[in-house]
């Protein structure tokens, strides 16, 4: 990886309506020049779309939401696809799931947060669920950005990478 060329990142989580896109968004909006990030999911959102509260989430943050859409990581797979440096699951059922074959042998790692989506209340602790989830996912991913990654080799990236988050996120709510 050089100064000068993107680290290019995947997200991924099954259904890539959430956790994924908002790690998508979080790191470009963060991450300038020195990141390009994606995401997808193995079982995509049938239409498309977000969840509705990833988008209230994203925007309540100032963080642009433009183009944001849930997309098989097929996409990721084909000859003409990116290569990509890293790839990093958020959920769990991903990270279990039988991956495809990734264009640069980038480097993987896990990092389980819960799914925003399976909360059940009222809109606003949904909605809390949602920003709880990004605001765990940008503090992870000023650590990613703090990385001296210019200077790593694959191995010692892949060592801080899964360093930066413990296994498992804490439970939405005990803060």
């Amino acid at each position: 990886m050089t100064d000068h060329d993107p680290i290019r990142v995947l997200f991924l989580c099954t259904h890539n309506s959430a956790r994924s896109l908002m790690a998508e968004a979080i790191l470009n909006h963060m991450g300038a020049t020195r990141f390009r990030a994606y995401s997808a999911g193995s079982q995509p959102a049938a239409n498309g779309q977000p969840h509705p509260l990833t988008l209230e989430a994203l925007q309540s943050a100032g963080i642009d939401t433009h183009g944001l859409r849930s997309k098989s990581w097929d996409e990721f797979s084909r000859p003409d696809a990116p290569e990509l440096d890293l790839v990093i699951t958020l959920c769990d059922q991903a990270a279990g799931e039988p991956c495809p074959v990734w264009p640069g042998q980038p480097v993987t790692a896990h990092w389980s947060y819960e799914d925003p989506s399976r909360v059940e209340a009222s809109h606003d602790e949904q909605l809390y669920a949602f920003k709880h989830v990004l605001h765990a996912l940008h503090q992870r991913l000023e650590l990613l950005m703090n990385l001296p990654l210019s200077r790593l080799d694959k191995f010692m990236l892949e060592h801080h990478v899964r360093s930066v988050a413990p296994s498992r996120n804490k439970p939405l709510g005990d803060d």
